[in-house]
């Protein structure tokens, strides 16, 4: 177990880093060769806030029960950014021409702005949306729990307990969620530092994973052939990869991440209202399924290796977490914890802007 103030101590040292980060991208000028050079990546690595807690943890989870089936979330996306590029391109440029801020703008736009569309459109929004950031908020809380030995819980003295370490943590994600969105009052204005700080995240998340993959492969592990091996004499193991998903549900899913990388709010506000131009997307379509390959490679090697390792025990969406901290590893525990954290961060502050920005302008006004 790790002691608890530093999981705090790194939780709230993270988000003060990913403020500043913010706010140098905020303080760059916004015209000239030099503060452009960077926009396009920065641009392409933002849009890994699709990749949010449930592709950190949950895949994991997934992928212990039902093998290659995580894929599918991912197969949806790829095929948009690689064969949709035209229908990308379209959608930016109506939402430039209408200057439209939302996905309910947006979808009001094909009805003559409607603003009972928008509404609607908002209110599903909001409906769907604060179950999911409830979960991203979930996670982070079992994250903290699975590290921290339970009597270090409490924060206070003695019998007088003042409030638990998961919601330490997850008070302290929702306190700069308010402050990351309140920064920018004009809606139709480009927030560079908010990009910059989620394409930081999307870095960080991916150098994690990564991490705890290699960890996981020749740390536990003796490489590849050594995991194989255990594998192949493992029932739960062989059970997860040979389960046989339905063709039906693979179209499902596929077609609705298809769908949800282009019209889910976070995604429209990222990818769609912070465009620049044109080339951003060119980059992005090369860049953004690199990213999926990339940060889904130890996926199934990490969910394999938990199966053995814990012989079916434990909870398979914390394999990433729980892997190098039973074999010791204080350092690669915190850097997947702080991964994890970071998924769960750049999703809870984009859609609460996107949300804040629907609400606002679709409902209250």
């Amino acid at each position: 177990m790790l002691p608890g103030w530093v999981i705090f101590g790194s939780a709230v040292a993270y988000l003060v880093l990913l403020f500043g980060v913010a706010s140098y991208g905020d303080s760059r000028p916004r015209d000239g060769s030099r503060a452009g050079a960077g926009r396009p990546l920065v641009y392409a690595l933002s849009l890994a806030i699709y990749c949010t807690s449930w592709t950190y943890f949950g895949g994991v989870g997934l992928a212990s029960m039902r093998g290659w089936e995580f894929l599918a979330i991912y197969i949806g996306p790829i095929l948009v950014f690689t064969l949709g590029l035209p229908l990308l391109r379209r959608i930016m440029e109506i939402a430039k021409a209408e200057r439209l801020t939302s996905v309910a703008d947006f979808i009001a736009a094909r009805y003559g702005k409607n603003p009972v569309v928008a509404m609607l459109v908002a209110f599903i929004a909001l409906v769907g949306y604060v179950p999911y950031i409830a979960l991203q908020l979930k996670a982070i809380s079992s994250s903290v729990g699975s590290l921290v030995d339970t009597s270090q819980y409490a924060i206070g003295l003695d019998s007088h307990q003042l409030v638990d370490l998961p919601l330490l943590v997850t008070l302290s994600l929702a306190f700069f969620a308010v402050v990351f969105g309140t920064r920018h009052a004009d809606a139709t204005e480009h927030q560079d530092g908010l990009i910059l700080a989620i394409a930081t995240e999307s870095l960080v998340k991916l150098i994690a994973i990564l991490t705890v993959g290699v960890t996981v492969l020749y740390g536990i592990f003796d490489g590849p052939a050594h995991l194989i091996e255990l594998i192949s004499a493992n029932q739960a193991a062989q059970a997860a990869l040979s389960y046989e998903t339905p063709v039906s549900r693979w179209i499902t899913v596929i077609v609705l991440s298809a769908f949800a990388i282009m019209m889910l709010p976070r995604q429209f506000h990222v990818m769609v209202v912070e465009n620049r131009t044109f080339g951003e997307l060119k980059l992005a379509a090369l860049f953004f399924p690199l990213y999926l390959v990339l940060i889904n490679l130890f996926v199934l090697p990490i969910a394999m290796g938990g199966l053995v390792h814990f012989q079916g025990a434990g909870d398979a969406d914390l394999y990433v977490l729980t892997l190098p901290l039973s074999a010791d590893m204080p350092w690669v525990t915190l850097i997947a914890f702080l991964g994890g954290f970071s998924a769960a961060t750049a999703m809870v502050i984009v859609a609460s802007v996107a949300l804040s920005i629907m609400i606002s302008n679709d409902i209250v006004m």
